[in-house]
């Protein structure tokens, strides 16, 4: 299996790190637990990429190669409902669970029980986001330095939403005017019907003039003079808008 690096600046997976290292010459059972897409696999892919690895969702697999490895990687472990049947005895299991609940029940299966923390709670946030940046602009082929802000980028679902919302802010980040054109056209191409379209539709154009303004300019007299408005009618416009 190929190398995976896993990006961590964080002290508490550094501890999970060196948990699951000394455990490489102990027949014992270890279980990484945690939500669903905060790196668990990768991290473990990146300490054991020799090892043999089987899904849980298929059990009767699993069974097969508990019989036949002494070491073995089990993810998806939560989708096990018969666990008092797997024999771990002298072997070296390591499990991963997507899912946090009954962990005392576990302790008696799992000689180690090691908590992966969220996006949320990781403390090298801005070193990971920074990476898969990196990686994302490679893809995206862009070669110039882009600012993000990490308070809009989404942890909802950890690393999966994280990388969706880095793609999503870089893309729109290199837009141009012919792009934006574009995305117009199809978007109004699909929705424009009726017979009040033209009003239902300004706000694609106005409200984000008048965000962006008044981001910009701290000011709406300031903003009424750039967009060229009486300020009573730019007023209004805030409060059609309901912008803040």
């Amino acid at each position: 299996m190929k190398n995976v690096q896993f990006l961590s600046n964080s002290a508490n997976i550094d501890k999970i790190i060196k948990g699951l290292t000394l455990t490489k010459s102990l027949s014992v059972s270890s279980l990484l637990i945690g939500e669903a897409h905060t790196g668990k696999l990768s991290l473990v892919r990146s300490l054991f990429p020799n090892s043999i690895y089987v899904d849980a969702h298929n059990q009767a697999e699993l069974l097969t190669a508990l019989d036949a490895n002494n070491e073995l990687i089990i993810f998806n472990f939560e989708e096990i409902t018969n666990i008092e049947n797997l024999n771990f005895e002298n072997k070296r299991i390591i499990a991963i669970s997507n899912s946090i609940k009954e962990v005392e029940s576990l302790s008696k299966t799992f000689a180690f029980i090691y908590q992966m923390p969220t996006l949320k709670e990781r403390e090298d946030l801005e070193i990971l986001t920074q990476g898969f940046q990196e990686e994302i602009k490679k893809d995206l082929m862009i070669d110039r330095d882009i600012h993000l802000n990490l308070k809009q980028l989404d942890l909802s679902q950890n690393v999966k939403s994280l990388k969706a919302s880095i793609y999503k802010a870089l893309i729109l980040k290199t837009f141009n005017k012919e792009d934006i054109h574009a995305l117009l056209y199809n978007y109004l191409f699909e929705e424009i019907e009726g017979n009040n379209a033209y009003r239902e539709h300004l706000g694609l154009y106005e409200e984000p003039l008048i965000k962006a303004g008044l981001k910009k300019y701290k000011s709406q007299l300031k903003l009424a003079g750039v967009l060229g408005l009486n300020r009573n009618t730019l007023r209004k416009k805030i409060q059609e808008y309901d912008i803040n």
